[in-house]
């Protein structure tokens, strides 16, 4: 390993995640991305904000209500003062954890010493949006949902490579890899039981800062994560149909949900760290991107893990706690046999994945390493791995050591 600089991950934040049309309809996404940003920096007084030298964020979408920068949006909004740069950043799923690799990396290599990272995406806010007409007097329109998935498809691509739905590349994961409909529903039901047994517990309250979001009779608080439904069973799961084709795998059981979330986490070199008083609670040791064919999109975090480990000298085993994106259950299985990890191993996910909790795009890849984070120092152990398939063929890979 050639870096020279430490990366520490000083505190990290995040929103409850909402279900679709659920307790965060109501918050625009810049709003949405201001709350952690705004926690942190209540959170540490003592800091000179100021000298803040850059806030990235992850978002998917940026079609909507988080066009125009929702970085820079979201910091203003905070009362990060307005001398601080943002940039957005866009790996459609990855991008929150792309954010903190982007960040860490301009901290590593001495162009910049204190950031904040992270990501949001507000799903159930996503417009609808239309083309501009390509000829005088058009009697139609082409209208796209950017809640998920293909719009404005180049015809180049549809035919190279075919424009599969997520769901139509879990399917084809779970074909290739032949990951059974048991299987992906045994690995759901363990995402809602981890989760159910950790939110009852009080696990994710040290993660969470509230959410104020305006009602009829007042503010309404949202505190708590309300995707899991830690009621599910096998029963319930197996009674699903699929959701792609008949005979097919796939079903809104065991696959990720549609959300709403932001989250948000503090990264400083040494030198920040001593300035403004911090608390290094991780390491930022790298992160790693690949790409895959994208009608098996799923599969990427197995080639971006691989390619992380052989730049840092490490081996699957060395991961004390491995946080995978769980977007269908299916690719999960996957990635965890092709990487030599079992299907129901104790150190992954072990508070439940995005089946139970959600999959708010932009911010998800925040949440993994955020979790991972979390997860080290309650659980032990050294090694973090936070990894995550990404639309269109690709898989984005973190590494951090709890320090």
């Amino acid at each position: 390993m050639t870096d020279t600089r430490d990366v520490f991950l000083c505190d990290a934040v995040r929103t409850p995640i909402g279900r679709y049309g659920g307790a965060l309809a109501k918050v625009r996404a810049d709003d949405l991305a201001a709350v952690p940003i705004r926690a942190l920096v209540k959170r540490h007084p003592k800091v000179d904000w100021s000298a803040l030298d850059e806030v990235v964020f992850g978002c998917a979408n940026q079609a909507g209500e988080d066009n125009r920068n929702v970085a820079r949006m979201a910091l203003l909004l905070a009362g990060v003062p307005d001398c601080v740069p943002a940039i957005t950043v866009n790996r459609l799923c990855a991008s929150g954890l792309n954010a903190i690799g982007d960040a860490a990396r301009a901290i590593r290599c001495g162009e910049t010493e204190f950031a904040i990272a992270g990501g949001v995406e507000s799903m159930t806010r996503a417009p609808l949006v239309m083309g501009k007409a390509q000829e005088a007097f058009p009697r139609g329109a082409e209208i796209h949902d950017t809640t998920l998935g293909w719009r404005f498809v180049n015809p180049v691509i549809k035919k190279q490579y075919g424009i599969d739905s997520m769901a139509e590349t879990g399917e084809n994961v779970a074909e290739e890899y032949q990951v059974s409909r048991a299987d992906q529903d045994a690995f759901a039901l363990r995402s809602q039981q981890r989760a159910g047994k950790a939110m009852a517990a009080g696990y994710f309250a040290e993660e969470i800062v509230p959410v104020e979001v305006a009602g009829k009779g007042g503010p309404v608080t949202v505190e708590k994560d309300e995707h899991p439904r830690p009621d599910t069973t096998l029963e319930g799961l197996g009674k699903l149909k699929p959701i792609v084709r008949d005979g097919g795998t796939i079903t809104a059981g065991n696959a990720s949900g549609i959300n709403d979330g932001a989250a948000a986490v503090i990264l400083a070199s040494a030198e920040a760290v001593k300035r403004h008083g911090l608390t290094p609670r991780a390491r930022v040791l790298g992160m790693a991107a690949a790409a895959v064919p994208p009608r098996v999109m799923g599969i990427g975090p197995v080639p971006s893990t691989r390619k992380l480990m052989a730049r840092l000298g490490l081996k699957i085993g060395d991961f004390n706690l491995i946080e995978i994106n769980e977007a269908f259950a299916s690719q999960g299985l996957a990635c965890l046999r092709q990487l030599g990890v079992a299907d129901d191993a104790e150190h992954v996910n072990p508070h439940g994945g995005a089946i139970a909790l959600g999959h708010p795009l932009g911010m998800s890849g925040a949440r993994l390493a955020l979790t991972a984070v979390h997860g080290l120092h309650r659980r032990g152990g050294r090694l973090a791995l936070a990894t995550m398939c990404v639309g269109v063929g690709q898989g984005v890979s973190l590494a951090l050591e709890r320090v």
